[in-house]
This record gives C-alpha cells, structure tokens and sequence, in this order.
C-alpha cells in the first residue's frame, strides 16, 4: 500500500467535515463561570495532514488555554466549596435532583452529537463512525448509571436488626474528584469517572487530555446551565503545570485517571496524606492472545484482527501479543494477513474505513523503532503497507516469529503492530503472562473445554479477565473493569463505579421501640 495515496489535496476534504477557520476554545469552567482566557494557547494539529505547495502540513484544527497553577488552585477552591464537608450544594441535593440534573444535561447534549464527533475525529483521527459511536456509548452509560442509582437507592434506608442493634447502611461520598481521561477515548472515559462520581455527590474538578481537549469546548455551556457552581469545574493546560499544585494541596479526595503506571505513581507521591487518596487508575496493558491446536482458525484470525486494529491499536484493551502453537502457526498468520487485508485504510471520514492516521507523528517514530528491532533480531513482516511513513500514518505490521529478546515482546506497543510467537507448550505462554508487569485481560482461543479450562484456571489469577474465543473488550459495561499488577487499581463499571467513589456510613441505635422510631424517621427525611 502506498501510504502518499492516503493523503489528500486540502480542497478534497468533504465541507461537511472540514474545518475551514480554526477551532478556538478560549474559556474554561470554573466555580459556575465561563472565564475568557487571554493568557498562552496551545495550538491543536491534526492527525490528518494535507498537501500544500510546501508539501505534507498537519491540519490546524484550533487551540485551547495553556491555565497556570492558579487557576487550577481557583477551581480547586470552587469545588471544595461546592462539597463543603459533605454539606455544600451539589451533595445537599437529593439523589432524585441530582439525576434531574443529569437527565436535563443528557438531553442537551444529545444536540451536540455531530459537533462533538467532528472534533473528536479531526483531533485524535478516530473515524467519524466510531466517533458517533463513542459519543452515542457516553449517553448510554450517564443513563445506564442513573437506572443502577435508581435501584440501589431504593435499597437505601431499610433497616436491620442484630444483636440488639438496628440500623442501616448508606453510601455517602469522598469529597472533590480529579477526572482525567485519555486521549483514545476523551470523550466516554472522562464521563465514566464524571458522570458515577457527581450523580454519588462528589464534585470534580476535570482537566481534558492533551490530545482530544477541544471537544470539552461545547460542552461547558451545557455543564455550567446544569449543576450548580463549583460541583463541576473544567480545566485545560499542561499536566506537569496544573496537576502537581491540585495533588501537592492534600484537597484531591479521589484521582480518577486513566495513563500510565509512571504518571499515576508520581501523582500519588505528591499528595501529602497518600492513604486518604481513593484512586481509580485505568493503566497499561499487554493483553495476549493464546491459539491453542484446536481452534477455529479463520474465526481466531478475525477476532485477532478486530481486537489488535480497533482504532489503530491504540487502546488498553487491544490484543497486543499473539501466542499461537507450532502446530498451526502457519496457517494462522496466513488467515490474520488475509483478515488485515481486508481492512480499509484512509482518512477518518471515509465510510467504513478502519486504519486511520495515528494520535501524532511521535508514535510512528516509536512504533518504526519497534518494527526494526524485531527485523534485525529475526523478525519477518509478514503484512506490511511498507513501513515508511508520512505524517501520523502507519500501515498494519504484522510480525513473525517474534521472541522475548525483541522490544515488541515486553513493551505495549499502542499501534497497529501484531506481533506473533510461537509455542510448543502451554507453560510458555503461562510463564509470560505471570512475569509479566501487567494484568487487564487475555483472550484464549480453542474448541475443547477440557483444553481451555485448565489456561481460563491460570490465567484468572494474573488478569482481570480471560475472553474465550473473542477479542479483549471493555464491553459490555455491566462487566467489572479493572486490572491486576501495573494495569489499573480500582474497579469501574456501571454497579462498581458508584461504589468506589462512595464510602459506606452507619447509622444505628439500640433496637427500641422509641429508637427504632427515631431511625424510621431519619430514614423517611
């Protein structure tokens, strides 16, 4: 595949996704307030670059506030007002008003779905179809959070009696969350920590990810008409600007981030009573997939394929090292090729494409490392598009037979390449997966039950889920998200998500008929 074809002329971009005068998000949220920000931009690049007459230029989307450490202390402020020790006006209000509050914010943002998918395809290069597909994935979960709340709310209150002692159970929450999702998913991930944490009584302080800040522009109006000053405060800039003064202050209660193990360790580090921290990390992974003799082929290709190209490999939950057994390894890369083949590669646009430009032109940088440093120690590309790039664009890779000596066998690649080895023998496969430093999923491929279980019984003792027959996956969202090792800390669903931003309260009394009454009247306010 010729990579320069994927490039087009400016003029050949549809109108109805260009962006023919940059992007400029100017203010930011903080204690109800839009504030204008006449301080340093960072100016945003496309992914996508154009042709012009002084050759291959990224496309200039916009430009967002480059906020100091006073402005992020300022939103800090706003939103320990907003809790107040529990006693502020965002967790003062009912559960039933705090949904209002989420449901009339829903219904808003449902208007902005084209706007935000096309800031969101241009800034990170996600295709416009998965774009609408996260954007529609992030209503879907505020309202499927909102139904858990609902049921768990009704269980609220009611009594019980031990010992001598009645009394009941309520989740109250921690105090003032800092949300900061990623760049592959800016969008839903954010909203998985905003939406469970608020609607819980938490306020939050959000700072957008570098790549995939603009999209947050339209929707701080939506944010500052829906809930009250200070419950939900939106900052941009840089991270190693703006985060250290917020952790170092001890007024974080709650880090909910999703990056890396390194960045979240030092975060932690900065905060001056770490064991009163509650944080929920969402980390690298290098999920691998294991065939077995037996497994159905072309069926373990497809899933492969699927689950090692999903938005270019650029995710946590992508598979990202393929064990497969001697016995059928040849056959095996021969249908993954021809699955990859298949694949449309092209701008984010374009109907039904799947390999689009990368998040920025330093990961193909890394990514061209990778590849040869497994070729110089014996890897073939089997499936390549070439391996010279141009811009952020880089064609499917797939790599065989790669061993633990080259890079691409311990580091997580996040990028479209597919790395193969082979195995005599089940331990191999085990051994890797216990030494290695991380733990989200893995994905095991076979037809006899007496083959799989004893791999599945391995396995669950090292990840925090085994796939059988079928990709990595968050999906779907009623499942517990988490990982062991260096992969996550904390668990993130819609049920579990409501849980690890509260903490269980007590309430109780000797079980009188007087006290009993007093309880029963508590439980009615």
């Amino acid at each position: 595949m010729n990579a320069k074809s994927l490039f087009p002329l400016v003029e050949e971009i549809p109108r109805s996704f260009a962006y023919l005068c940059p992007y400029t998000c100017d203010r930011y949220l903080v204690n109800g307030e839009l504030i204008r920000w006449d301080g340093p931009f960072r100016k945003v690049l496309s992914p996508v670059s154009v042709r012009t007459s002084s050759g291959l230029d990224p496309y200039h989307i916009g430009a967002y506030p480059l906020l100091g450490a006073g402005e992020a202390i300022r939103a800090l402020d706003a939103a320990k007002d907003a809790f107040r020790e529990g006693r502020g006006v965002w967790p003062s209000l009912t559960v039933g008003e705090r949904i209002t509050s989420f449901e009339t914010f829903t219904d808003r943002l449902r208007k902005k779905r084209k706007e935000v998918a096309t800031l969101l395809m241009w800034e990170i290069g996600k295709s416009y179809g998965d774009s609408c597909k996260e954007f529609d994935r992030t209503v879907a979960y505020i309202h499927d959070t909102i139904k858990a709340l609902k049921r768990k709310h009704r269980a609220v209150g009611k009594h019980t009696s031990r010992q001598g002692i009645r009394g009941f159970v309520e989740r109250v929450p921690l105090g003032v969350v800092l949300a900061m999702g990623p760049y592959n998913y800016p969008l839903y991930e954010t909203f998985t920590a905003i939406a469970p944490a608020m609607l819980t009584g938490n306020t939050v302080i959000c700072k957008p990810p570098r790549y995939g800040a603009l999209l947050f522009a339209p929707l701080m109006e939506l944010l500052r008409d829906c809930f009250p000053p200070g419950s939900i405060n939106v900052i941009f800039g840089e991270g190693k600007e703006i985060i250290p003064p917020l952790m170092a202050s001890g007024g974080i209660d709650v880090l909910a981030f999703i990056g890396t193990s390194e960045v979240a360790r030092r975060l932690k580090d900065l905060h001056p009573k770490p064991h009163r921290l509650r944080s929920l990390l969402g980390l690298e992974a290098k999920n691998p997939a294991i065939i077995l003799p037996d497994a159905d082929l072309q069926k373990a290709a497809r899933e492969s394929a699927m689950g090692a190209l999903a938005f270019n490999g650029q995710r946590c939950a992508a598979l990202k090292l393929f064990f497969v057994h001697t016995s059928v390894v040849d056959p095996f890369v021969s249908a993954l090729a021809g699955e990859i083949g298949q694949l449309k590669c092209g701008m984010p646009w374009e109907d039904d494409v799947f390999i689009t430009p990368l998040v920025n032109e330093e990961r193909t940088v890394y990514l061209a490392g990778l590849v040869e440093d497994a070729v110089k120690k014996g890897a073939n590309m089997v499936h390549c598009g070439g391996i010279a790039t141009e811009g952020a664009f880089v064609p499917p890779v797939l790599l065989y037979p790669v061993n633990l000596d080259m890079r691409v066998y311990g580091e997580e690649q996040f990028g479209p390449i597919i790395p193969v080895v082979p195995y005599n023998n089940i331990d191999e496969c085990l051994r890797y997966v216990g030494e290695s430093r991380y733990g989200q999923q893995a994905s095991v491929f076979g037809r006899d039950p007496a083959k799989i279980a004893p791999v599945v019984a391995a396995l669950v003792h090292q990840v925090s889920r085994v796939n059988i027959n079928c990709k990595c996956q968050r999906t779907p969202d009623t499942f517990p998200f988490s990982g062991r090792k260096d992969s996550a800390e904390g668990v993130l669903s819609v049920i579990d998500a409501l849980e690890a931003f509260t903490v269980p309260a007590v309430v109780a009394a000797r079980d009188t008929q007087t006290d009993a009454a007093i309880l029963s009247a508590i439980t009615d306010t």
